[in-house]
């Protein structure tokens, strides 16, 4: 991308832009989860054939990311913005629609594909922002992210509570969080490619420089996954804690990561990504640890919580430093988000098979391995040091701000 001057105030304004950006991007995935049992209700599918549908939108996330780089270059980052979380806000509206497995399984395929061409885009503008501002912003962004999936999920709490047809429900939130998403790009940065840039691959594997730092991003949303699929069963048949208390275990670990996040960059800062991440696998393999050996609910959830507070802000540092890697930010960015959504879909069959073939406890060994990777490997995150602050010059008269 061509190297802008943008001034202090336009910076400021576009961090707070992307920030909705994401908060958009959140709530359409809390919009969509709260309202699966109608989905499957209505398309008729077992409890089987759901699991293989829900296993389409990472798939189609993996299929589409790659195209994420194209798009930007040929469109500007601004108007690529635009139109992908338009498309995935729309996107919404799809499942719901569906009246039996095969049309349901190609709606997640397109819902998820929207939605990972978008993460890419913005996880890419985040990282322009916080070179031009100098300090990490990283963290915060995927924070208000989980916000976003927590305001989506109560909405689509108060929608089943009351019984709303779901087919409605996705076309108002889908209305909403359509104008939301793109009045918020008016203000997010207008990156034009340079003249002589070349445009990317129109479909290209992840650059090596993405590969290890997809790794540590793959240690982290496996136990990630593997928490928020599972920790409710652990309490449940592991340690006989009542439905009540296996449910508070999932939320504790949710709003556990929503609030590291939040508070996650004033700590990168002031101790580095490496230090930081390094720190976070040994909270995270010890609240592993302590999920293990716990012989009461509490302790289990208290080995959640570390968890959770161990590995909140590794993805986002793990996007910043694949925006600093290489050339192409937006195709090392797709290489990581490319490897980190197979995590997610790996993770909770894995965690499922082997607790099948040996139990549950021995599940939560592995991902207690995992998460000491995170202290082993958190040097390849010490990439090219952030971008000097480009603003409180003038600012080019082809890039005046809307």
């Amino acid at each position: 991308m061509s190297d802008v001057v943008y001034d202090g105030r336009e910076v400021k304004r576009a961090r707070y832009a992307v920030a909705a950006v994401f908060t958009v991007h959140g709530a359409v995935t809390g919009s969509f989860a709260t309202r699966v049992p109608w989905i499957q209700d209505h398309a008729s599918v077992s409890a089987g054939q759901l699991g293989l549908a829900l296993a389409f939108p990472a798939l189609g996330a993996s299929v589409a990311m790659p195209l994420a780089g194209g798009i930007t270059h040929r469109f500007g980052a601004r108007n690529a913005l635009r139109a992908l979380i338009a498309l995935w806000t729309l996107a919404l509206i799809l499942p719901s629609l569906a009246p039996n497995l095969l049309t349901l399984c190609l709606a997640l395929f397109v819902y998820g594909a929207t939605s990972g061409m978008a993460d890419v885009a913005m996880n890419a503008l985040g990282v322009e922002v916080e070179n031009r501002l100098g300090r990490s912003i990283m963290s915060g962004l995927h924070g208000m992210w989980s916000a976003g999936a927590v305001l989506g999920s109560l909405g689509g709490t108060l929608a089943a509570h009351l019984g709303t047809d779901a087919r409605l429900h996705h076309l108002l939130a889908a209305a909403v969080l359509t104008v939301l998403g793109v009045a918020s790009c008016a203000w997010v940065l207008d990156l034009q490619p340079a003249q002589d840039e070349e445009p990317p691959p129109r479909f290209a594997l992840p650059p090596r420089s993405a590969l290890l730092i997809g790794a540590v991003g793959f240690c982290a949303v496996f136990a990630e996954g593997a928490s928020l699929d599972w920790s409710a069963v652990y309490l449940r048949d592991e340690l006989a804690a009542s439905a009540g208390l296996a449910a508070a275990c999932t939320m504790g670990f949710t709003l556990t990561m929503a609030v590291a996040r939040i508070a996650g960059d004033k700590v990168v800062d002031r101790y580095g990504a490496v230090r930081t991440v390094r720190t976070g696998g040994v909270l995270a393999a010890a609240g592993g640890l302590l999920i293990v050996v716990a012989n009461h609910p509490a302790l289990a959830m208290a080995g959640f919580g570390l968890m959770g507070l161990g590995i909140a802000v590794v993805v986002p540092l793990c996007f910043a430093a694949a925006g600093r890697s290489g050339p192409n930010p937006s195709q090392a960015i797709a290489g990581v988000a490319t490897i980190t959504y197979t995590s997610g879909l790996v993770a909770p069959s894995a965690i499922g098979g082997l607790a099948q073939a040996t139990s549950l406890v021995v599940s939560f060994g592995l991902v207690t391995l995992l998460t000491t990777g995170l202290a082993a490997f958190a040097g390849v995150l010490r990439t090219a040091e952030r971008k000097p602050a480009a603003i409180g010059r003038p600012q080019e008269s082809r890039n005046v701000a809307p």
